[in-house]
């Protein structure tokens, strides 16, 4: 049966930070995640979570500008120094919050000045130093696609796009994050890419379409997902990553319930 991980950066968010673990833990999540926790010290961070119980899907590696309409980090040349100091933060925080993977953000660098290929050759040699060093913390890196209709600019768009990245990085470390809502806006079959993929999958996050709202808001039948994941082997945490459609976390949690009820 499907566990359940919140992403905090975006549930909760009517709430203090500190406060979304207890939150999340209320609401039947067994782990939390969040994109970027470095803005909240790292012992009232494990404190917060070791409070609850939770365990912790994901977080990033720190990737400079990108969140700002910038190119980020970890695919840009002359960077690389920058992406290095990263990944170092990163490992202290995996090494106290001990996340199942820490994600790498490809980013969008600038095609009008450099290749396409010169900045994959980049992304693969930054997310094997990452592997590496997320290793010595016992944590995996994964890599992750973004759609192009939010992320025109994005480096990588699609599952085969992070599997080249691995493949040409050559870690065992390394691996792929899957987000069903990125890539069924790729047209993709998720529930078979997950199937066919799953031994490289470190995290599997999901929103709805349109809207990146809570399942039941768009047009993505998950009944049909949640099952095919289920049945596909998937025994980790999906992590809901999604923006409620109201102001209240609480009211978008409806999905959940037929899963609680198993319990």
């Amino acid at each position: 049966m499907p566990r359940f991980s919140a992403n905090i950066g975006m549930l909760f968010a009517e709430l203090d930070v500190v406060e979304r673990f207890a939150a999340a833990k209320r609401a039947g999540f067994g782990a939390i995640e969040m994109g970027f926790p470095y803005e909240v010290p790292l012992a009232t961070f494990r404190a917060a979570k070791d409070a609850q119980g939770l365990d912790m899907t994901v977080i990033n590696v720190p990737a400079g500008d990108l969140m700002q309409g910038g190119p980020g980090l970890a695919a840009m040349p002359g960077r690389e120094d920058e992406f290095k100091r990263a990944v170092e933060k990163a490992c202290m925080y995996a090494f106290q919050l001990h996340p199942g993977a820490v994600n790498i953000l490809a980013g969008a660098p600038p095609m009008d000045q450099f290749s396409r290929e010169q900045c994959l050759d980049v992304l693969a040699k930054n997310a094997a130093y990452a592997a590496g060093e997320l290793a010595s913390v016992e944590t995996r890196a994964i890599l992750e696609a973004i759609n192009t209709r939010d992320s025109p600019k994005f480096l990588v768009s699609r599952t085969e796009q992070t599997l080249d990245i691995v493949r040409r990085a050559g870690h065992p470390n390394l691996g792929i994050e899957f987000d069903i809502y990125h890539m069924s806006i790729m047209g993709e079959d998720v529930v078979d890419q997950i199937a066919r993929h799953k031994s490289l999958i470190g995290n599997i996050q999901f929103a709805d379409d349109p809207g990146r709202h809570e399942p039941g808001s768009g047009t993505l039948d998950f009944q049909r997902i949640f099952a095919g994941v289920d049945q596909a082997g998937w025994t980790g945490y999906l992590a809901a990553e999604y923006r409620p459609s109201g102001p209240r976390t609480e009211d978008s949690l409806g999905w959940m319930t037929p899963y609680l009820n198993k319990l």
